[in-house]
Formats: structure tokens, C-alpha cells, sequence
């Protein structure tokens, strides 16, 4: 949901000048449904993000617009429940949006830097659904876990999959569903999801 008051401040502030291509490129793989997502999509800071990147490992699609593309697809194809849909696609269209401002060094030193803070922060300005919130910045905890174990850092891993499972709650399926659309899509590993569904309780497996 979304503050009537906000949403119109937002509108306002939001307006500034697109290239109709990129106008285009974000309506057409966003195809928005949603009051909420029409007004994140005319924010200036969002469609920065959307419009950045270039080919990199697990993203070799470049742009952020079109990954967030193929996630919408697979979220299309992992539920056809009417909340889920409607919160899935919330944390996709802004999940890895703020990349473009994050911190670049490694190791990483601040993780107040970390793109999924940045991410929340923008989404609080529209949503005040805590799940989505918590799945925008928790996003990649899975693979963070699933990495410390392929390093053998087995303490490390249980300590993160601990404040995991601490902050997402009762909404860990939500958090399955869209770690799978993210995950299966550009070159990315497939094992991250594959750990995760063996290891992790509660959860309704789905295939697509």
C-alpha cells in the first residue's frame, strides 16, 4: 500500500525527461499493472539504475531493465497466486535497480553501501508491506550463505542463514519463490537454489 499524500508528492517530484527509446525499453519489459509500479518507474533514481550495467558474470544481458525482464517472466511462471504476483513483482522491479550506486571495492567494507539497502530505502517510499521490504533487502543472503560454504567458512555460513531465517520469518517462501525467478535467469549458478531447496524447511518447491 502507499500514502495517498506521498504518492501524489512522489508523481510531481518524479517528472523530468526521458528519451522516448528509454521511455519505451522500461514500459515495455516492465509492462507495469499496478498504480505503485507506474509511479516507481517515472522515478529518476529507479530509471537511472534500470538503464545501467553492461555485460558482466551472471548478468550478461547488461542492462538492469533486462534482467528485471527475464525475473518478471519467471515470476509469471512460479505462482499464480494474485498476492505473491503482486509482491514479486514489487521486489523485482526494484531488487538490483540501485546497483549503479553501491560500493565497488572489494572486500566490501560498508554494507550500508550494499545495493539491497539502497533498494529498501527507495521501496519505503511506496511500500509499506514488510515482507517485500525485508526480500528487497535480504535478496542475496541465500547465495552469500551458499558461497561461505563453498569457501568451507561452515560457522560464517550458519551465522548468516541464522539472521536469514530471524528476518524473513513466516515469509520464507516468498523469499524461495523469488531467490528461484532471480536465480534462474542470465549465466548465473544453479546450485545456490539447489543447496537452498534441500536444506531449507517449510518450503513449497516449484518447478519452471
Amino acid at each position: 500500500m502507499i500514502n495517498s499524500t506521498r504518492k501524489r508528492k512522489q508523481h510531481k517530484e518524479s517528472t523530468f525527461l526521458l528519451p522516448a527509446a528509454g521511455k519505451r525499453l522500461i514500459e515495455t519489459s516492465v509492462s507495469p499493472i499496478t498504480e505503485i509500479e507506474e509511479l516507481i518507474i517515472r522515478e529518476k533514481s529507479w530509471v537511472q539504475g534500470a538503464l545501467w550495467g553492461e555485460p558482466r558474470p551472471g548478468h550478461p544481458e547488461g542492462k538492469v531493465i533486462h534482467h528485471i525482464k527475464e525475473v518478471l517472466g519467471n515470476v509469471d511462471l512460479a505462482t499464480s497466486d494474485y498476492k505473491y504476483q503482486e509482491q514479486l513483482r514489487q521486489i523485482t522491479i526494484i531488487h538490483d535497480t540501485f546497483k549503479y550506486l553501491e560500493e565497488i571495492s572489494r572486500p566490501r567494507r560498508d554494507w550500508t553501501k550494499h545495493h539491497a539497502v539502497y533498494a529498501r530505502r527507495f521501496a519505503e517510499q511506496f511500500i509499506d508491506d514488510d515482507a517485500v521490504l525485508d526480500v528487497i533487502e535480504w535478496h542475496d543472503e541465500a547465495f552469500y550463505t551458499w558461497r561461505y560454504l563453498q569457501m568451507g567458512l561452515e560457522q560464517k555460513a550458519e551465522k548468516r542463514l541464522a539472521k536469514l531465517y530471524d528476518r524473513i520469518g513466516d515469509n520464507m517462501q516468498l523469499f524461495y519463490l523469488f531467490f528461484k525467478c532471480d536465480t534462474q535467469t542470465g549465466d548465473k549458478y544453479q546450485q545456490p537454489v539447489a543447496w537452498f531447496e534441500e536444506n531449507i524447511k517449510g518450503i513449497d518447491i516449484v518447478d519452471f
